[in-house]
């Protein structure tokens, strides 16, 4: 899966353990509100449970209905396509010159394969499920050979090693379908989401501070979208990166938007995941909370994204410091709902 700005990899066990505890044996039907790379989700799958996964930016909701929605009653027909596409030579289009000539977030010769490939799947029309395969394939083999520090931000002064590597298109795993029903794919504002949606239990990992993720990861949300969009910047932002606005990355919004969110569940149990890095603190977060029944709280330590350890980089790519801490501290707040 892509680099990600906080990706659940290393705590996933974690995650999990506690699901399964709220479970009791029994395979739920959980709501993933705020699904980014699906990790999750696609975790939940594999143990069983029906996932429904939701994500409002197009590159995550494409990423949840290829790791989440689809079987693996899809692959073979997505090797035979994604064969085809490796075989295409590069044709240098939008995505190098923006991303490659006049950014350098690839190699042009990455780009112009990127370009070939992506007017490709356009070309055939493909069903949404099977095309989220190939686009997954695609913004994945493009991620192992990007020269940022894993958010699109800002490139690299110099060209990171793998950047030098070739693009190549792998298969993305998919699972069988869970004995307990079919996994599902939205791209929906969250509190909508969460009003439209009855699970067993609701798992949330939102925003919680001023990172958001349709800038930082503009990129693949270009590359999904295939719009050629008006860009800005030395990174070449889209320009409706500007205009999308969320409550989750305000300091003064967030408490609002997440007590909307939380008061919008249909759900026997939710389980947060949150940082001591957020906008709320551990007592402001437990408040909102108890509204909707019994709070119990978990925690641990846990080593900071990679970009703490590569060091604070201007939009040019060049390092101007360091990070001030290289580990935080990482909780799940486990809310009985029924409780209430």
């Amino acid at each position: 899966m892509i680099k990600y700005l906080g990706s659940k990899r290393t705590l996933l066990p974690w995650i999990l353990e506690t699901i399964e505890e709220c479970a009791q044996g029994e395979k739920l039907h959980v709501l993933d509100l705020f699904s980014g790379t699906s990790r999750v989700g696609h975790a939940l799958k594999a143990a069983g449970h029906r996932v429904t996964a939701n994500d409002w930016n197009t590159y995550a909701a494409t990423l949840a209905r290829c790791y989440v929605q689809s079987d693996v009653t899809r692959a073979a027909e997505a090797e035979a396509l994604l064969l085809e596409l490796a075989s295409l030579p590069g044709r240098s289009g939008y995505f190098t010159e923006t991303f490659c000539e006049r950014a350098r977030f690839f190699q042009p010769r990455n780009g112009a394969r990127v370009d070939a490939i992506r007017d490709q799947i356009a070309a055939w029309d493909c069903d949404p499920e099977l095309e989220s395969i190939l686009l997954t394939s695609l913004m994945e083999a493009a991620d192992r050979v990007d020269s940022t520090t894993g958010v699109q931000m800002a490139y690299l002064k110099d060209w990171a090693p793998r950047a030098r590597g070739e693009l190549e298109l792998r298969m993305p795993q998919l699972l069988s379908q869970p004995a307990v029903g079919p996994c599902r794919a939205m791209q929906a504002e969250a509190r909508e989401a969460a009003a439209m949606i009855e699970a067993d239990l609701v798992y949330l990992d939102p925003p919680y501070n001023q990172h958001k993720y349709e800038g930082n990861y503009h990129v693949w949300e270009t590359l999904v979208r295939w719009d050629a969009p008006e860009h800005y910047g030395v990174a070449r932002k889209r320009v409706d990166v500007r205009e999308r606005r969320s409550g989750f990355n305000s300091k003064p919004g967030i408490a609002a938007a997440l007590t909307e969110v939380v008061d919008a569940l249909r759900a026997r149990w939710a389980l947060v995941s949150f940082s001591d890095e957020g906008f709320l603190s551990r007592e402001e977060l437990e408040l909102i909370l108890a509204r909707r029944g019994n709070v119990h709280v978990l925690e641990r330590p846990h080593k900071r994204y990679v970009g703490a350890k590569i060091g604070i980089h201007n939009p040019a790519g060049e390092k101007v410091g360091t990070a001030s801490h290289a580990s935080n501290r990482e909780y799940l707040f486990v809310v009985d709902l029924s409780s209430s």
